[in-house]
């Protein structure tokens, strides 16, 4: 018995679902085993611990006679806090914001950045990276394990930058 054309088409449109089905199930799988991957990032510093964080840091550099810029952010490199002394040089002030974004979003202190780049060669391409800040300043902010969010100070040498930033996560810890 000869099939009509309709029932072919029928039978090739449900092969075809079948197997977009199958192909569905197959992406549907390994996006949820995707997700079963470790997360670095735990829920985002509060406001609260962002203003003791500066705190300390504002603290230090009081003490040490510094003017400085702090930077405070979540893990997606988003502002949640910011201050800068009186008297702080101008151009610090973008430069503390980006330093916190570059440890927040890069998981690791900027001056790794830093001494990737000074190093020459294969470290050089992250000067072509966008939101790599190669400059000691930046460090971020862990809890239990987890990226909260990062600091950036910027207003004085590196080495009081850094130390400043150090004051800071300490302070939350």
């Amino acid at each position: 018995m000869r099939r009509s054309m309709l029932e072919d088409f029928r039978e090739r449109r449900g092969m075809r679902f079948t197997g977009f089905a199958a192909v569905l199930l197959l992406l549907i799988f390994a996006e949820g085993h995707a997700q079963q991957l470790p997360n670095p990032y735990g829920l985002p510093v509060s406001l609260e611990n962002a203003r003791k964080a500066a705190n300390a840091a504002i603290g230090e550099a009081r003490k040490n006679n510094w003017t400085m810029a702090i930077a405070i952010v979540d893990p997606n490199g988003t502002l949640v806090y910011y201050e800068k002394m009186d008297n702080t040089q101008n151009g610090s002030a973008d430069v503390a914001i980006d330093k916190g974004r570059s440890a927040a979003l890069f998981k690791r202190p900027t001056k790794a950045f830093e001494d990737l780049i000074a190093g020459g060669g294969d470290g050089l391409r992250y000067l072509r990276m966008r939101a790599v800040i190669p400059i000691e300043g930046g460090i971020p902010i862990v809890t239990d394990g987890k990226i909260v969010g990062g600091v950036g100070v910027s207003g004085g040498k590196s080495g009081q930058d850094v130390g400043c930033a150090q004051i800071a996560v300490d302070a939350l810890k």
